[in-house]
């Protein structure tokens, strides 16, 4: 009950909280223990006509007394003026109808700020919007627990310490804060892309329709948001029964065809604005690999290009898996062999496939159980666990 609340209003609750406080770290403090008093009372109570709202007036409540309480024992200018005009808001009657503003765009935005590293601007909007743990988080970038959780806790400090605004940016500026703001969107999606969360793969395309409101010019959002509906089409497909499927053998029945045409419409608007960014050419390629039979000669050249533009082995990754097709699993092998990604689930997997085409039977066997040792328990790594069966 509690995981569904909290998937369905954290990144809501906790944008206003933001708002209202000006502090991530105690917004978000003050936000799991309006969850906890959630989880404890709505059994008992019922669910309120407005949980979000509930959530909210909790925790703001909650913020109050724990000030009153830091006052106790430091006194601080900062927190008596923040604690004045909190108690001026409060004596305003919330109850669990009323409405509060989604500010969640400008959350996004404060996290993003250059003032920050882009590590922690994506690391903590993740947490902020996308509701992922540090863990979670920390698996997504390919770094230990501790040094992400440090990397939040300074990221929090130094937004609450230097005043960092909270507010979507003026337009001559936003074009330089786009970048973090794009890759954050894109890493939400992929998490909830990979883990079948249908609620972070929305999450992660309402805030790029938002992103293409605010900025209608600009190509980028356009080609991120053409590129996570092309792939979200997809869903109702990749998983049968709690198991994963590959996309050759995905019902294409199931498909979402309104949701790939409007995919499609985005990248042609986005090419006619001048797209020619990572996102614009990653949404090509998934828009190739929707036909049957995918030309691969035209999805190896855009892989080639997006190598050239961001310079990432994961990408190049990619563009191997493509060569295989053209060239055979010896030329792809010898691409994957260039590369440093050793803690990545999907090089092992990749080269576990290559290496089994070749033949080279142990080889890939133990390149298999090096991608499950990498993987989470879930339909992923029984797929693995299957793959590395079929070569016994």
């Amino acid at each position: 009950m509690l995981d569904e609340v909290f998937r369905a209003h954290w990144s809501r609750v906790l944008a206003s909280l933001v708002g209202y406080l000006r502090d991530i770290e105690l917004a978000e403090d003050a936000a799991q223990e309006a969850f906890t008093i959630a989880a404890e009372r709505w059994p008992r109570d019922g669910t309120p006509e407005n949980p979000a709202g509930w959530l909210i007036a909790t925790a703001r409540n909650r913020a109050i007394d724990r000030i009153r309480r830091d006052r106790l024992r430091v006194v601080k200018t900062e927190q008596l003026h923040l604690e004045l005009r909190l108690q001026e808001q409060r004596e305003v009657a919330v109850d669990e109808t009323t409405t509060f503003p989604d500010e969640r765009l400008e959350l996004i935005f404060t996290c993003c700020h250059p003032a920050l590293a882009l590590e922690a601007q994506v690391g903590l909007t993740l947490r902020a919007l996308g509701g992922l743990s540090t863990e979670e988080i920390a698996r997504a970038f390919l770094v230990p627990f501790e040094t992400m959780s440090k990397r939040l806790t300074r990221a929090k400090h130094k937004i609450r310490d230097a005043a960092i605004p909270f507010s979507v940016p003026p337009d001559h500026v936003l074009p330089e804060r786009l970048d973090a703001v794009l890759a954050v969107v894109y890493l939400i999606f992929n998490q909830g892309w990979g883990d079948g969360r249908v609620d972070m793969a929305a999450e992660a395309i309402r805030l790029g329709r938002a992103l293409c409101e605010l900025m209608p010019d600009d190509p980028e959002p356009r080609g991120l948001l053409a590129l996570m509906l092309i792939d979200n089409a997809r869903s109702a497909s990749r998983f049968q029964r709690g198991e994963l499927v590959l996309l050759d053998d995905q019902d294409r029945a199931l498909w979402d065809d309104e949701r790939i045409d409007e995919g499609r419409t985005l990248l042609r608007r986005a090419v006619a604005l001048g797209g020619g960014g990572g996102y614009a050419l990653q949404a090509a390629i998934a828009e190739l690999h929707l036909h049957e039979p995918r030309d691969w000669e035209q999805i190896a050249l855009l892989y080639l290009r997006l190598e050239r533009l961001t310079g990432s082995p994961v990408v190049s990754l990619n563009r191997a898996v493509a060569v295989a097709e053209l060239e055979g699993p010896a030329a792809a092998l010898a691409l994957l062999d260039e590369l440093e990604l050793s803690s990545y689930r999907y090089y092992h997997s990749t080269r576990g496939e290559l290496l089994g085409r070749l033949g080279r039977l142990d080889d890939a066997r133990a390149a298999y159980t090096h991608a499950l040792e990498l993987t989470e328990p879930g339909p992923e790594r029984r797929f693995l666990a299957g793959r590395l069966a079929d070569l016994a």
